[in-house]
């Protein structure tokens, strides 16, 4: 019989076993330690050499052909100066030429005059176009631009200047450093939330941050653009000083007394120019104030009789005279433009409530605009001033006559801003509802030079200001919401010679 099966050890029939290990021992290792041998598997290290590619000799090789020393000499001998004719002729013509230059030293031709080495620009461009967001959904407008100090920062508020409830309407201060390198044009720097409608703005003429503004409540703010948290440092307060019309225009006065200290000076459309001064506790209270009534309007002869009880004198805009301290000009919605002086001693009608009397600054009437005025610019090179209005005209005023030099009729539409070039003595701007129009009288008393198109549909432009530090730039806000800054070509930024005279005897002309 065939053996059975063989019984495994363990609990069951299969197992793991390990089986012990077999060494073997190395020859090499033994062999290379007793021979102290130590090999590698690199490769042994490669030799290099630098050899310099370029020659050790130098040598000059010429293009030219070879002079030829004899022509030199026979050159040479053809010139025969005849020193005893010279000196005659000389001596002939000394006379003459010296009262030439003589002549030439004494003239002003050149008076005025600057070279410039920059590039000449062409065109007008469009630089940036800016706008917030969240205000263009709320259809609000740009009432105004400014400028800061440094003219890198451009400034913007909304609001409305059509038909609403403006009382109840949020509104914003917008401000841009266009200098950043990370500039986003629907990103502004600071926004400040402000309840009431903002109407205009002015930053304060050497401190940067400082911004002022006016609300259609009648109130004035003043914003400290460097504190993000809690903007606000001024602001008058709601109080029997306050305007109670909507704020039009607001400008920064140096104070005589104290030169640390600046004032604000405010207009609105409830007749009122206040003069405010900051406190201590951050209120600004009223120093002085003027008042423009109907009564007390001069009269002129060559204006036709009106009812001046019927004539508005709501203040829309003001601007000051570069040349007579104290002397300023307003624009008022009965369609006057008004010389006045801040030294009028002449107490206007009394008015209800006020700590401080109102007085009468009017001095002369200028003839009138055939609607309400909107904005007034009198120029920094001489004694004259500009004004526009819903008539679309733009009027040339001396300071010193009633009737106007020249009137333009520039728009079918409504004009709402105007402004003197900083630097050409013959430029202006003005700001309707078409776009932005440019002038050069020096070119043309008729037609404006360039019109810019502000957007594709006829969007109105409310109110535009040259930059004061960068000449070149120009900003321009509209209806859309949208703020444009302009870089002008050098036509408009380069003062040609004797354009003062020219000037002057545009002037003259028309005076005569």
């Amino acid at each position: 019989d065939p053996p059975g099966p063989r019984a495994l050890p363990g609990p069951g029939m299969f197992a793991d076993r390990t089986a012990p290990g077999a060494d073997v021992q190395s020859l090499w290792r033994s062999g290379r330690s007793a021979r102290c041998e130590a090999k590698a598997c690199q490769t042994g290290k490669i030799s290099t050499a630098e050899a310099a590619a370029q020659s050790h000799i130098a040598r000059d090789a010429a293009v030219q052909t070879e002079q030829n020393n004899d022509a030199v000499q026979d050159f040479q001998q053809e010139v025969q100066v005849d020193y005893t004719g010279l000196l005659s002729f000389l001596q002939r013509v000394e006379d003459a030429v010296i009262k030439e230059l003589n002549k030439n030293w004494k003239s002003h031709a050149f008076d005025g005059f600057e070279v410039n080495w920059t590039d000449q620009d062409e065109t007008v461009l469009c630089l940036h176009s800016l706008s917030y967001p969240e205000a263009q959904d709320q259809n609000l407008h740009v009432t105004s631009v400014s400028w800061n100090a440094t003219g890198a920062v451009i400034a913007c508020s909304y609001g409305r200047l059509d038909d609403g409830d403006w009382s109840t309407e949020k509104s914003y201060v917008c401000t841009w450093n266009l200098d950043r390198r990370a500039l986003n044009p629907q990103h502004p720097d600071l926004v400040v939330d402000v309840p009431s409608s903002v109407m205009c703005l002015a930053f304060h003429p050497s401190q940067p941050s400082l911004i002022a503004g006016g609300l259609f409540s009648g109130e004035l703010v003043v914003w400290d653009t460097s504190r993000t948290e809690d903007p606000v440092i001024w602001r008058t307060g709601m109080t029997d000083d306050t305007h109670t019309d909507p704020v039009y225009q607001v400008k920064w006065l140096p104070d005589t007394k104290h030169r640390s200290h600046a004032r604000l000076l405010s207009v609105a459309t409830d007749g009122k120019i206040l003069v405010w001064r900051k406190e201590q506790d951050g209120r600004l209270v009223l120093a002085e104030g003027f008042a423009i009534v109907a009564q007390q309007i001069p009269r002129s002869t060559r204006l036709k009789k009106v009812a001046w009880g019927e004539a508005a004198v709501g203040v829309t805009s003001l601007s000051f005279s570069h040349f007579e301290p104290g002397v300023f000009v307003v624009g008022v919605e009965g369609g006057y433009s008004l010389r006045c002086s801040a030294a009028a001693r002449a107490p206007a009608l009394p008015r209800p409530g006020g700590s401080v009397p109102l007085r009468a600054p009017a001095e002369l009437t200028f003839s009138p605009h055939a609607g309400p005025v909107y904005s007034v610019s009198c120029s920094p090179f001489h004694n004259l001033f500009l004004s526009c209005g819903t008539d679309g005209q733009v009027h040339l005023h001396s300071m010193l006559q009633t009737q106007p030099l020249f009137a333009l009729q520039l728009s079918k539409k409504y004009l709402f801003c105007v402004c003197w070039s900083p630097v050409r003595p013959l430029v202006f701007a003005a700001a309707s509802g078409e776009g932005v129009h440019l002038f050069d009288l020096a070119r043309s008393t008729q037609k404006p030079t360039v019109t810019l198109k502000q957007s594709t549909s006829d969007c109105p432009v409310y109110c535009l200001e040259f930059n004061t530090k960068h000449t070149r730039l120009l900003a321009a806000g509209d209806a859309a919401g949208t703020v444009k800054v302009w870089q002008l070509s050098s036509d408009f930024t380069e003062q040609g010679p004797r354009e003062m005279n020219h000037l002057e005897q545009l002037a003259s002309e028309i005076m005569d």
